[in-house]
């Protein structure tokens, strides 16, 4: 089973990718968060994209970076410095539901507009020759949409088609719709990964149930709370309390490297625990004050109180509201 990490803006940057990577079974691919074609600026990527994937900021791990516009000459100029810098694959997001990003037509916006959609793919498989997938939904706010869209990814060579089987207004409620993804998997022309709702070994068996030929899995929210989520899938059980806390304390180490400032490497912090409070037993108080230092030392404190008096819950089998 090849396992993936989806992005997530502000989380997984290339300090989040070296720990885990280090620590835990890695991921057969991370992906970066989304980059944004900056057309008539004179510049290729804003300082923060191109700290986020620098080769150097990357080594010993796959990266794909994910390409986030409407415009096929924007997607083709930023692959093509992409490729310049040593990457051969990049990936289109057709996923992200954002109402920011759907309102300009952007991420699972653009699935609104199948028509300009096909164009759209018409220019960039003519013009680039690298490995280009797709991370999409079912549809903008019907799942009978991906029908049409499907038979427009089916024209092209995709390395594969990453079907998180929701649709945008649906953003994270709700179930994923099972039956619509099972549909594209019979249907699709180039292979399929499946992504939605992985927090669980056992949540990938229900998947497996219905797909049993699925060889391929992107997992966000459940990697980020369960940063040993890849390693139970390979059989190596669940992650050790010392490990999980040692990560931690590298991801802390790293970002004070990198950031300037209790204010900042707090922040970063907090959205880590944001997805991994949940890994413990009775963990509520804990976030409630993590949330509320201000200072490093008094986080430090917490967090090492919470590693000695709070349990790790068996086999993660959790859920992120």
């Amino acid at each position: 089973m090849k396992c993936y990490f989806a992005p997530l803006e502000g989380v997984t940057g290339y300090v989040f990718r070296n720990a885990h990577r280090d620590f835990f079974d890695p991921a057969d691919k991370y992906f970066s968060p989304f980059i944004v074609p900056k057309p008539n600026t004179g510049k290729r990527f804003g300082a923060k994209e191109m700290s986020d994937i620098l080769p150097e900021h990357n080594r010993n791990l796959y990266l794909v970076p994910q390409i986030m516009t409407k415009h096929a000459e924007d997607f083709i100029h930023t692959a093509k410095a992409l490729e310049e810098l040593g990457y051969r694959e990049v990936n289109l997001n057709l996923g992200c539901p954002s109402r920011t990003v759907v309102s300009k037509g952007r991420g699972s916006g653009f699935l609104a507009k199948p028509e300009e959609l096909e164009s759209f793919l018409d220019e960039i498989f003519s013009a680039l020759s690298m490995k280009i997938s797709i991370k999409t939904r079912i549809g903008k706010d019907s799942p009978r949409e991906f029908e049409r869209l499907i038979s427009i990814y089916n024209k092209y060579p995709l390395e594969e088609l990453i079907i998180h089987p929701r649709v945008q207004k649906d953003y994270y409620n709700g179930t994923p719709d099972i039956e619509c993804f099972q549909m594209a998997w019979n249907f699709s022309k180039n292979p399929v990964c499946y992504n939605g709702d992985i927090f669980c070994v056992e949540d990938l068996r229900k998947i497996k149930s219905i797909c049993p030929k699925l060889d391929r899995v992107m997992m966000g929210r459940g990697l980020l709370a369960n940063p040993g989520l890849i390693g139970e899938i390979h059989g190596k059980g669940q992650m050790d309390p010392e490990t999980f806390h040692a990560f931690h304390d590298r991801l802390m180490d790293d970002y004070q490297a990198v950031f300037y400032g209790d204010k900042n490497v707090l922040f970063k912090m907090k959205e880590f625990w944001y997805y991994a409070i949940w890994m413990f037993e009775d963990s509520e108080k804990f976030g409630k004050r993590i949330r509320k230092m201000q200072k490093l030392n008094g986080y430090r404190d917490v967090v090492n109180e919470l590693f000695e008096s709070r349990k790790m819950r068996e086999h993660a089998g959790f859920r992120l509201e």
